[in-house]
């Protein structure tokens, strides 16, 4: 592929033609610019937007990501996206999918860019996506109307994709990175778009019909959190310390507080539903 051709805008046409999803994108709202894609997509889901409906942006000015923080979405280079979820499980299994569905985001990153740019990005626990230890990308899923007859979830992702290293602002120059930066070549959005949809939807479809095993098993594998040692920030100004030893069927993270699980008379085991974590070199 062409620069010129990497660099284009994204249109409906050029997305429509890439997707191969079942309801993914097939509805597709595309804007030059906005506040938060994720905003946006709450608002349509409140409106009776269908399953699958998929707000992007060439650019954002007041991208979210985790805890509040603003996320970084220069025009033209990158992907941000969110999809309105209404597909949902059996009322006892909805706590369950509410856990996962920031790590399913996390592993559809991950598999998207293995697939379109030959790279072997790492899921950060929860749902950071990295190469190496700089970051390329992440998730943020909000949910609505939780025991109302119509409730939803929105799951945003970003990706730094055509982004080079010297257009990155100062403080994030060394702890960023994009999928140009990694393969040294730039990338065709609309068809890192459709493959991030396509493996959302499977995964999202895989979860819903039960295989909770499989992906719990992917999830460990693509996992760079397990086997670090980590701190954790929690809320309320709390903090874990210890060696992450797995992730629990729910979805949490395994701490072993004092020494690793192997230790005979290892430290006391936590499970972490959520919270800010640092490796620890």
């Amino acid at each position: 592929m062409t620069a010129s051709a990497a660099f284009q805008a994204l249109t409906a046409q050029s997305v429509q033609q890439a997707l191969s999803t079942k309801a993914f994108g097939r509805t597709l709202h595309l804007l030059e610019g906005t506040s938060s894609t994720n905003t946006v997509a709450m608002t349509l889901g409140q409106e009776g937007a269908s399953h699958g409906t998929v707000v992007v942006a060439e650019t954002q000015t007041a991208g979210r990501g985790r805890s509040g923080r603003q996320w970084y979405s220069p025009p033209g280079k990158n992907l941000y996206c969110s999809v309105v979820l209404r597909s949902m499980p059996s009322p006892d299994q909805l706590a369950l999918w509410l856990s996962w569905i920031p790590l399913i985001a996390g592993l559809a990153a991950v598999r998207a860019v293995q697939t379109t740019a030959a790279l072997h990005p790492s899921v950060k626990w929860p749902n950071d996506i990295l190469v190496g230890t700089r970051k390329l990308g992440g998730t943020l899923c909000e949910s609505t109307g939780l025991g109302s007859p119509h409730p939803f979830v929105v799951v945003g992702i970003g990706l730094n994709v055509n982004l080079l290293r010297h257009e990155f602002p100062d403080d994030l120059r060394e702890l960023a990175t994009s999928m140009a930066i990694e393969a040294d070549r730039p990338f065709d959005r609309a068809a890192v778009l459709a493959a991030l949809l396509l493996e959302l939807e499977s995964r999202c479809d895989a979860f819903l019909a039960g295989r909770h095993r499989d992906l719990l098993n992917e999830y460990v594998l693509r996992c760079s959190t397990v086997g670090k040692q980590v701190c954790i920030d929690l809320a309320h100004g709390e903090r874990v310390e210890g060696y992450a030893d797995s992730i629990s069927p729910d979805g949490s993270l395994r701490v072993v507080q004092g020494g690793r699980s192997s230790r005979p008379g290892g430290g006391s085991t936590v499970n972490v539903r959520a919270g800010d974590v640092t490796h620890v070199r």
